[in-house]
């Protein structure tokens, strides 16, 4: 364990000597490489900023409607049914919307049920398993300039689906 503390602790700064190495090696100005990539990550950041803006938005009002709580009300039933607890049900559905509410919801899980317990182990790999899909969309979506987004949502939302399906069959698989 001692080992991977260690390795951990100096890669970036080997990455770092590695790349200014290299950069002298090719006789490459890094520093004037650097500072053009901080200006041009300045303006994409400016860029996206509507885009950001406008997904926090429409997170807010999906999360004012009651809409999580409608599906979570859908969607336990069929856990019950397949004898997968009702608790991870909402880490599921807000997993792709927000990552702090799921991780929040996780955390609460672990400290509730203890992280190894059926409850903990599937609350953990449904968080790792799948990424905040609408914020991912709309940063690099933005980033670039691409408005019309539908295919790509319906696309990340069925590959969360089968992250989370998965999560599901090898945790209950393993350790149930």
């Amino acid at each position: 364990m001692h080992l991977v503390g260690t390795v951990s602790a100096w890669m970036i700064p080997m990455i770092i000597v590695i790349t200014l190495v290299y950069a002298t090696f090719k006789r490459v100005s890094a520093y004037d490489h650097f500072v053009e990539g901080g200006k041009e990550g300045i303006s994409i950041a400016v860029s996206i900023i509507p885009y950001l803006v406008g997904m926090l938005v429409a997170i807010s009002i999906f999360r004012a409607s009651g809409l999580i709580e409608l599906l979570i009300h859908f969607i336990s039933p069929i856990f019950n049914f397949l004898g997968i607890p009702t608790e991870i049900a909402p880490i599921a559905i807000v997993r792709p919307i927000s990552g702090n509410a799921a991780l929040g919801m996780t955390n609460d899980l672990l400290k509730e049920h203890g992280a190894d317990s059926l409850i903990g182990r599937l609350a953990s790999a449904i968080h790792a398993s799948s990424d905040t899909t609408f914020y991912v969309l709309t940063v690099y979506f933005g980033a670039v300039g691409i408005k019309k987004m539908g295919d790509s949502v319906k696309i990340a939302l069925i590959g969360d689906l089968i992250g989370i399906i998965a999560s599901i069959l090898i945790v209950m698989f393993f350790w149930k």
